[in-house]
């Protein structure tokens, strides 16, 4: 009888890792779920909606222009050992990160400052990109204005900027009423007695240019950079090019890092919580009037 119960348990949980191991490859190598945790896409991807990722089409087709992808960190201290690596890459480390691509490998990509807005040149020819965020950004307080000092001194934060966000808000329509996010008007920042309010096409220019390759080539963190792509990279950016960590921080991203294209999105909920299920048992009347009806289940552009 022993014996039997013992064979039961090892059998039981033999199926059980043969399903995690099933699960893991659907997850890594078919299609993925991910969730949109920072504005860096506004107005394509908002925070707290969930989007579905192609990842079986990258491994034998051509990543394109104009394409919303997902990547492994580039600023990710990768290992230089292939086994540590390979698990890095698929099972942990890096965060998922998400941009829009501008240029492919053999691309030059070209941003410069015309008459006080950024402009972006590829070969030769100036983009129209009708996906850039049309909506200026108001900053926001992640906490009640009164508890900023208190998260500081007690290690939630390490500076006051880290309690700032920027939010895309339409400046005609009255904050307890905005169709992207929920703005509470005593969380607005105040600057100088009014409302800290970065508008689009804002050049962001940087203090000191960085030249790389044979000083020709180069990216400043800022909207001024030219670049010639090598075999395998790619350069991206965020749709909210005023609240992007993007390639004019890092530079080009090798094609190794790419593990998806991002095409639908599946839904929409003004939440930063990692768990909808959770925001939900927290707060059970306020969670539905947060709920982007309009944004669900739509094919992304």
């Amino acid at each position: 009888m022993a014996v039997a119960k013992r064979s039961e348990f090892w059998s039981s949980i033999a199926e059980i890792a043969v399903l995690f191991l099933f699960v893991f490859l659907i997850r890594t190598f078919f299609f993925g779920l991910y969730q949109v945790p920072s504005g860096s896409m506004e107005a394509t991807m908002l925070v707290g909606e969930r989007f579905f990722a192609d990842k079986l089409t990258p491994y034998f087709s051509d990543i394109n222009r104009r394409e919303v992808i997902a990547f492994n960190d580039p600023t990710f201290a990768y290992s230089k050992n292939p086994i540590i690596r390979l698990f890095q890459d698929y099972v942990w480390g890096p965060s998922n990160w998400t941009k829009r691509v501008i240029g492919i490998p053999g691309d030059r990509v070209r941003g410069s400052i015309e008459d006080g807005k950024p402009v972006l040149y590829l070969n030769g020819q100036k983009l129209q990109e009708p996906y850039k965020n049309p909506y200026p950004l108001i900053k926001t307080w992640k906490v009640d204005p009164e508890t900023v000092a208190t998260c500081l001194q007690n290690g939630k934060a390490k500076r006051i900027w880290d309690l700032i966000v920027p939010k895309s808000f339409d400046p005609h329509v009255p904050l307890e009423k905005q169709p992207l996010y929920r703005i509470k008007k005593n969380r607005v920042v105040v600057e100088e007695a009014e409302p800290g309010i970065l508008f689009p096409d804002t050049p962001i220019r940087a203090a000191v240019r960085k030249e790389y390759s044979d000083g020709e080539t180069y990216w400043t963190g800022g909207d001024e950079f030219d670049v010639v792509l090598g075999k395998n990279q790619y350069w991206v950016m965020g749709d909210n090019r005023l609240g992007s960590k993007d390639s004019r921080v890092f530079g080009p991203i090798d094609r190794r890092l790419l593990h998806g294209k991002i095409k639908y999105r599946i839904w929409s909920i003004d939440s930063d919580e990692g768990w909808w299920v959770w925001d939900l048992i927290k707060n059970p009347i306020d969670f539905w009037s947060r709920v982007r009806w309009g944004r669900f289940f739509q094919k992304l552009s």
